[in-house]
């Protein structure tokens, strides 16, 4: 299971590394390692946060009933 969830970050991270790094770089590898970092990065940043903003979002909407 985990092996997946790498294995599709490492394809999302090869596509946006490709947008800036040509496939046949010597740095690619490097650079795509870097953009998975980047996002898995990203991806417990808004794991952590976003129960903050969804509890203030509803006790917003509670307060108004």
């Amino acid at each position: 299971m985990l092996s997946w969830i790498v294995r599709l970050l490492m394809i999302a991270a090869g596509f946006m590394t490709s947008w800036f790094v040509a496939k046949d770089a010597p740095i690619f590898g490097v650079a795509q390692v870097m953009m998975t970092l980047v996002l898995i990065a990203l991806i417990v940043a808004v794991v952590a946060f976003w129960p903050q903003r969804w509890t203030a979002a509803l006790n917003r909407l509670y307060r108004y009933r």
